[in-house]
């Protein structure tokens, strides 16, 4: 007894790293110790005959052989090669563990949802999660030797209480040539859906939840047959296993010591014990017997899945689930933090100093002065209080305010207005002076009547969404006729350009038109300001006896009798409006 607890108090003073290294079963050094002798021995021998064995010249061929095979060992690509390989293997191996059949859920539903106490109720329950723990045991002794070892034919399994004898009947009348594990899952299936049919599962969506997890055992079951019969190719292996050992097979030369009085470089010292050799060895050769151990993780290795443990321990949670707890539940009594708002489950003395207080953010300390925590007004609203949404929403702008608030209208119109001034041209078409120009940009300007006054091709929006006409230039009609209202009211004809009148720029054109300045002198006062407003458009309007009823309005604007025009008669059936090309003369 003394010597026991004495062993116990012992293993538990040591450490992590201490047990790790005393741990024998399932450990790397027993899968190393056989390839490590015979490197240590291989590599002593070799170095034995350098030096005793072998003659001067003999020396200076195998010193030369060394350098060479230490310059080139480098080309073995063995991290990338055995990197990738042992990722590959691990992520299988986790997979497969992943998709080992516990009937724990499955158990939970048959338990809740088959109801009965009787013994047809009993007997169901049981016969269902017997056909369950059959399918697990068929398709792991497909795919594990030690539980095909434990039951390599179908009578053990009947012996061992998996299967009765008029099953195993059943078995052998619809054998078929290929594995058999899919039956008992077609069995659990069918007793299912007629448990539904005489009443012990009451409703079809109780039956529906239970096959769904039914289906979901046998997918874990069908991958695991996946996985036995698709391996890694056999190629990749090869490929790993040669690349580790030639490598430390080119390790047992270049990694020799040579003799210091020559002075090759990087053989300045002598060591007997190549100590980071055999630690790269350790390494590499410990990689890649790792990857040969997880990539059949159901033999009988060390480190290998323990199935035999799970087929037992399968069967005998899942028949006691459904069984002696079916119904069987303790009685409900009240809790000891009954009345306790926040219980505090108390902690031991070798637990204390991991305990706690709550997390509540890292800003949660921050301490801020009394007029820092204050709230501020908002001046913005204070300002704008009388102005309502669509003011705010326009930029409107009240009179009594100081300076005056750019919006998006006035962005827009602002850069329109510099390139004119820029140019040298009036900044007001209508003729106001240069002096009242700088009054009005001294002064706020208000958004709706800057969007009202600029002409309808300068406006914002034009571009995005194009109207008829696509130019700023005005149309003109015939003498006796006016511009139809709709036209009038998307034109976009201010007043500089309706005195304008339209005289042929060549006498062989009588299509293209000339926008002249009403005065003809004005013309040679300002010639920067004629270049800029003479036009060249061309029309082609239809006979407007034909044209629609709301295209013969009657002239509602001003009279067009100081517009004069030349046109020339077509007989197109309808009012054509496509050419109108703008050119500077």
């Amino acid at each position: 007894m003394t010597v026991t607890y004495s062993s116990q108090v012992a293993n538990a003073r040591l450490g992590s790293f201490s047990r790790l290294l005393l741990c024998w079963r399932g450990s790397i050094y027993k899968l190393l110790y056989g390839e490590f002798l015979i490197f240590l021995l291989c590599y002593y021998i070799i170095r034995f005959i350098y030096r005793m064995a072998l003659t001067e010249e003999q020396q200076v061929i195998f010193e030369k052989l060394t350098l060479y095979c230490d310059s080139y060992i480098q080309l073995i690509p063995i991290s990338f090669v055995l990197g990738f390989y042992v990722t590959l293997v691990v992520t299988r191996w986790w997979n497969q563990y992943e998709n080992l059949p516990w009937p724990d859920r499955l158990m939970n539903l048959v338990s809740s949802f088959v109801e009965g106490k009787d013994e047809q109720g009993r007997m169901l329950r049981r016969t269902l999660m017997r056909y369950v723990n059959l399918g697990n045991v068929l398709i792991l002794r497909s795919v594990s030797a030690a539980v095909y070892k434990r039951f390599p034919s179908p009578q053990h399994l009947v012996k061992a209480g998996f299967m009765t004898p008029s099953e195993h009947k059943h078995l052998q009348k619809l054998s078929l040539p290929h594995n058999s594990f899919w039956m008992p899952w077609v069995w659990f299936a069918n007793l299912s859906t007629k448990a539904w049919i005489g009443g012990r599962i009451r409703d079809p969506i109780l039956l529906q939840s239970l096959l769904n997890e039914m289906n979901t055992l046998r997918t874990q079951c069908g991958q695991l047959y996946a996985y036995d019969w698709i391996s890694i190719p056999l190629v990749y292996t090869q490929v790993v296993t040669v690349a580790v050992y030639s490598f430390f097979l080119a390790c047992l030369i270049g990694r020799q010591f040579l003799n210091p009085a020559k002075a090759y470089p990087g053989h300045e010292m002598d060591l007997v014990v190549p100590l980071f050799t055999f630690l790269q060895f350790f390494f590499y050769a410990g990689w890649l017997k790792v990857a040969e151990q997880l990539i059949n993780p159901f033999g009988e290795d060390d480190d290998d899945f323990e199935t035999n443990w799970i087929v037992d321990r399968s069967l005998q949670v899942s028949l006691l689930a459904v069984d002696e707890m079916h119904q069987d539940l303790p009685p409900m009594e009240r809790d000891m933090y009954w009345n306790e708002p926040e219980p505090h489950p108390p902690y031991t003395a070798a637990s204390a100093q991991s305990r706690r207080p709550s997390f509540f953010g890292s800003t949660f300390n921050i301490s801020l002065d009394k007029e820092d925590m204050e709230f501020q007004p908002d001046l913005e609203e204070q300002e704008g209080a009388h102005s309502g949404i669509i003011g705010r929403f326009l930029g409107l702008q009240s009179h009594d305010r100081q300076s005056p608030r750019t919006n998006s209208k006035t962005k827009l119109l602002c850069p329109k207005k510099e390139v004119l001034s820029h140019e040298n041209q009036p900044k007001n078409l209508g003729g106001a002076g240069q002096n009242t120009s700088d009054q009005e940009d001294s002064k706020a300007w208000k958004g709706e009547d800057v969007f009202k006054s600029v002409v309808l091709y300068a406006r914002s929006g034009y571009h995005s969404a194009p109207q008829t006409p696509l130019s700023h230039t005005p149309m003109v009609f015939p003498p006796g006729q006016s511009a139809p209202s709709s036209l009038r009211r998307i034109s976009g004809i201010d007043d500089p350009v309706k005195d304008q009148s339209l005289q042929p720029a060549t006498p062989r054109s009588k299509k293209s038109f000339e926008l002249l300045p009403e005065n003809a002198g004005a013309s040679t006062e300002h010639p920067e300001v004629t270049h800029m407003r003479r036009k060249t458009v061309e029309f082609n309007l239809m006979d407007m006896s034909e044209a629609p009823e709301h295209l013969r309005e009657p002239h509602l604007g001003q009279s067009t009798s100081n517009i004069h025009t030349i046109l020339k008669d077509h007989g197109d059936p309808y009012w054509d409006l496509e050419d109108r090309d703008e050119a500077h003369s």
